[in-house]
């Protein structure tokens, strides 16, 4: 596991102690070593995080011809295999590492290698031969990359994170409205924008060339639709097969390692898995909350007690300004996950002990398990009927209710739900994922900032064109879970844990997103995913037996802190500090006097705006760490 970063020069402007500091801006990435190859027009970089390999795998390191050269970051998990049929070819080695592989499965295979590979990644290669420079991310998005391209001089720098992009002379620091916009609309900013004018994330699942000057950017793999058997039990048996083969990949480390536990079905099948593959004791890790309708210590003790782990927790403390500082240090560009801060502190608590973590992410996109996919059956059936034109009629009424200060409860899912019903059917799937309307912007946008043309129609569908066109291709509720692996996945949750993990030079390794696995659970027919009410039917059906029930059927509550009331007591002055009618009319960008409203409606419990009020105060906080003199 690595940071890495580096560039590609037709007009030469940087120089090798550019790069370094390049590197250096990803320290946290790789605390173990770092590393340089430095060309007339190539520099690549890299910070490493020992992992496989601790003693000979420096990098960046060279092809056994020496005519590529790797910076790489992330794991591929099938090595071994690959290193095997590079050898029967007559390739040599001089180190045990995957990197060393994976240049060579370049010069074996060209463009072609990404195929071969199973695992998570972001690769940079340079071919002297062809003088070409490859950037490739892996299949989901679970490592990421970044690039800007200086269409003038000709250069293109990448990097693991924009920080490091940033250092490199002449890269400008301007604020994309459009990425501005998708930040407020979603609370995160999918690929391929970013915050930054001109700096652009690397989607997943592809691949970009650069040489002769020319650009080019495209897919290798995509999940299509697939039907298999529709026997249960043969796709129990093929799913435990997928499992053990995934997890076991990713058990492979020369170093110590654990397990995230939530006490949640995808973490405990995870834990389970590992403790059947493992004659020592899983170690394995939790975070909790003081408020109970937020904490779910209990049943990940549970889980924990049922496998005999090595089990630690934490409990995050709502006095949590300074930690608000810190981490918005690791953000090069907004992210509004409110589970920013107990995915923080559960990798520093796992930290201590283990220097790699697997996680159940992906379960929800991959298997149906969010509230909002019934949202969304339920409107389809209402969407084309008579209640359409009663959709507005109903918010009005659900906000005259004032929000509960628990996480969850009716009032709040009926609020949300009729919030939902608000927004175009155009949108479908999303609108249940947006947390500002175009009615809402209106309000919020100055004056100024509302004559961007962008704005005259709802960005939150433009990079999204692509996926809506795929999607039809699959039923029902697969097009929903489609939409969410695509762009929620891959562009929030996969980044709240890769720089949470990262801040604390943690590796975290997702079993149930290997590619394979995905394959699979976007080929289970719509009513194995969602049943009547009942989310996630498949896996919680084949869990039965291995897990207990209270653990399989209880309510998803998520990964989430008590944020809407922390922003009435303890998080209060820091609110008022970066929403102050100064510091909103510096920006130029929002309406002071509707965001006071807001904060009035939100400290008297007439409605909950702790979204949209959160996205605020860390854009600004955003602003302050990078354009700020």
């Amino acid at each position: 596991m690595c940071g890495i970063c580096g560039f590609y020069q037709t007009n030469p402007i940087a120089d090798l102690p550019i790069l370094k500091l390049m590197n250096d801006q990803i320290i946290h990435r790789g605390p173990d070593d770092e590393g340089f190859y430095f060309g007339e027009k190539i520099g690549l970089a890299a910070r490493r995080l020992s992992v496989i390999d601790l003693v000979t795998g420096h990098q960046p390191l060279s092809s056994h011809s020496g005519k590529s050269w790797i910076t790489f970051n992330g794991e591929v998990y099938n090595f071994m295999d690959l290193r095997e049929e590079l050898e029967s070819r007559g390739f040599q080695f001089k180190t045990r590492t995957d990197t060393e592989v994976v240049v060579n499965m370049y010069e074996a295979h060209g463009l072609e290698f990404v195929h071969k590979l199973r695992g998570m990644f972001a690769i940079g290669i340079y071919d002297s031969a062809n003088d070409r420079l490859v950037l490739v991310r892996d299949h989901v998005g679970i490592k990421p990359l970044y690039y800007y391209f200086d269409a003038e001089k000709k250069n293109l720098i990448f990097a693991s994170e924009i920080k490091s992009i940033l250092k490199y002379p002449s890269v400008p620091r301007e604020i994309d409205p459009v990425g501005l916009d998708f930040f407020l609309t979603l609370e995160y900013i999918p690929a391929p924008y970013s915050i930054f004018k001109g700096i652009k994330k690397l989607p997943a699942g592809h691949f970009l060339t650069y040489e002769n000057g020319t650009m080019d950017i495209k897919k290798y793999w995509e999940v299509k639709p697939k039907k298999l058997t529709s026997n249960f039990f043969e796709l129990k048996d093929h799913f435990f097969g997928l499992l053990a083969e995934s997890v076991k990949m990713r058990m492979i480390a020369d170093v110590p390692l654990g397990a995230f536990l939530s006490g949640g079905i995808d973490s405990s099948a995870i834990v389970s898995t590992m403790s059947s593959l493992s004659t020592d004791r899983i170690k394995t890790f939790s975070i909790g909350f003081e408020d109970k309708s937020y904490s779910e210590l209990k049943y990940s003790r549970k889980v924990a007690r049922q496998f005999n782990t090595d089990h630690y927790t934490k409990k995050l403390s709502p006095d949590i300004n300074e930690l608000v500082y810190y981490l918005a240090t690791f953000f090069d560009e907004p992210l509004g996950d409110f589970s920013n801060f107990p995915t923080y502190l559960v990798s520093k608590t796992a930290r201590e002990k283990v220097t790699v973590v697997l996680s159940g992410d992906g379960g929800d996109e991959i298997f149906g398990g969010y509230e909002h996919y019934i949202a969304q059956k339920i409107a389809r059936n209402i969407d084309f009927s008579l209640f359409t034109p009663f959709h507005k009629l109903a918010s009005k009424v659900t906000h005259l209710f004032p929000p509960s200060e628990l996480k969850k409860g009716f009032v709040n899912r009926i609020k949300r739900f009729s919030e939902g019903l608000e927004n175009s059917s155009n949108n479908r799937h999303f609108r249940w994922m947006l947390f500002l309307s175009n009615v809402q912007k209106s309000r919020l946008y100055s004056g100024d900032f509302l004559k961007n043309e962008f704005l005259q129609e709802l960005p939150s569908r433009m990079p999204f064109d692509q996926y809506f066109d795929i999607a039809r291709q699959f039923e029902s509720i697969n097009q929903d879970l489609y939409l969410d692996f695509k762009t929620y996945l891959v562009d929030d949750i996969l980044v709240k844990v890769d720089r949470m993990s990262m801040a604390n030079s943690l590796e975290c390794r997702v079993p149930l997103l290997d590619y394979k696995m995905v394959e699979f659970a976007f080929s289970l027919p719509p009513h194995f995913k969602l049943r009547g009410r009942t989310t996630k039917w498949f896996l919680k059906k084949v869990m039965e037996g291995t897990l207990t029930d209270e653990i399989i059927y209880r309510t998803k509550e998520g990964f989430s802190i008590p944020i809407k009331n922390w922003l009435k007591s303890q998080l209060k002055d820091l609110m008022f500090e970066y929403l102050s009618d100064k510091r909103i009319k510096e920006s130029g960008i929002f309406n002071p006097i509707y965001i006071k409203k807001m904060i009035a409606d939100h400290l008297r419990n007439r409605q909950n705006h702790s979204h949209r009020l959160w996205t605020l105060i860390l854009f600004q906080l955003w602003r302050d760490n990078y354009l700020t003199p």
